[in-house]
């Protein structure tokens, strides 16, 4: 039996003769799509027509393509992602198998490139090969507290495997890495809750794998998470903004960075941070206007990027989200007639009380945009990320 299906919209009519269908995941919407970019705005499209009046939906329907142009603008070199080859379907592992992850594979692979890593292979350990563990001893005194032994030998791969993880994360530096995903529960390469076993053999779900400590030591602001984790719908459209995000900021640092850029990047992220914490976006706030009288030091870059990056882990709500909506909407107040007011209001309500999809407010805002051209709401990320974002975040 296929995916419950529900049709949704105002009065219970459905959006445009669409239905949109719960998935796999336990996102609000799952969106039947293929083709990229176009069908997924058409479904915006549809799903206000089941909502405005008549005269609207045609304009939101005429603006198609102008709203489609905006949101595709921006050309960038192509987002780099670092992962661990066996989720590739790479039979990488100590079996000779993969751990092929769909997701990964067929549809976050369509709109990034990959940079496959495999800690314990190229460090050595070859294929077929001894499963490893992490122990624990009481005489430890390395700075990591941990062993990476064999299981049958007792093998000891510490050395080893730190000398090559160093070495690996510093050439990986250079690749302009926009995010990592990593296996979860590996030795090397696991994330959290890794098996660390006692000297009597008792094992906790405590550890992280040599291979990703250093990764993330080594790469602080690097967006990392594991394959499992990203099953998870919040968890995965935070990842995917992360990375994005970081994408962002790279390509800001590429350039000669001044503080009249740096005040330019905070301001089109406003709305962003906002949905994801107003504390840091206040801090953010603090060392944009420190900077703005002097020269940007790299120290004061990388004290922004840190806030930011923080910010952008905190995830964010429905909430949140109506805020930001609300605070966007408010920019329109003096623009708009009552009618189309009411509407805008009717649709992030829609939102907040579950019925509709955040893609129905940010489709309208955008549709009003185009008539009202904001500049400041149009430079706004929140409304127009890179389309590829758009894909995979509503797409889930």
């Amino acid at each position: 039996m296929g995916p419950e299906q529900h049709r949704c919209g105002a009065n219970g009519l459905p959006f445009g003769g669409l239905i949109l269908n719960h998935g796999f995941s336990s996102s609000p919407f799952h969106f039947l799509l293929a083709g990229g970019m176009t069908p997924l705005l058409e479904l915006g499209f549809s799903a206000l027509c089941g909502l405005l009046s008549m005269k609207n939906c045609q304009a939101v329907l005429d603006d198609a393509p102008a709203i489609r142009s905006l949101m595709n603008s921006t050309a960038t070199p192509p987002v780099r992602i670092g992962v661990s080859s066996c989720l590739l379907g790479e039979q990488v592992r100590f079996d000779g198998g993969h751990k092929k992850d769909h997701f990964l594979v067929r549809e976050l692979g369509q709109h990034v490139e990959w940079v496959s890593v495999c800690p314990e292979l190229e460090v050595g350990m070859g294929i077929p090969r001894e499963a490893v563990r992490l122990i624990r001893l009481a005489t430890n005194d390395d700075s990591h507290g941990l062993r990476m032994v064999g299981n049958k030998s007792g093998r000891d791969w510490t050395e080893d495997m730190l000398e090559f993880a160093k070495g690996r994360v510093k050439q990986l530096s250079r690749l302009d890495l926009s995010g990592y995903v990593l296996k979860s529960k590996s030795p090397s390469c696991g994330m959290e809750r890794v098996s660390v076993y006692s000297a009597k053999g008792m094992p906790t779900k405590e550890g992280r794998g040599l291979f990703a400590s250093v990764l993330m030591e080594s790469l602080p602001f690097l967006p990392v998470e594991e394959e499992g984790r990203l099953n998870d719908p919040r968890l995965r459209e935070n990842f995917i903004e992360r990375v994005f995000a970081h994408h962002r900021w790279m390509l800001f640092r590429l350039e000669r960075f001044t503080p009249a850029r740096l005040v330019e990047f905070h301001s089109r992220h406003k709305f962003l941070l906002l949905a994801h914490s107003v504390k840091h976006l206040r801090k953010l706030g603090r060392v944009v206007a420190g900077e703005s009288r002097k020269r940007l030091t790299v120290e004061a870059a990388d004290e922004y990027a840190g806030v930011f990056f923080e910010a952008l882990s905190v995830l964010p709500t429905v909430k949140s989200h109506v805020n930001v909506l609300q605070h966007i909407a408010g920019f329109f107040k003096d623009r708009l007639d009552t009618g189309d007011k009411m509407e805008l209001h009717n649709s992030i309500d829609g939102y907040r009380r579950g019925v509709l999809p955040r893609l129905v407010p940010q489709t309208l805002i955008l549709h009003h945009l185009r008539r009202e051209k904001i500049a400041y709401i149009a430079d706004q990320v929140y409304l127009s990320p890179n389309p590829k974002e758009l894909v995979l975040k509503f797409h889930a």
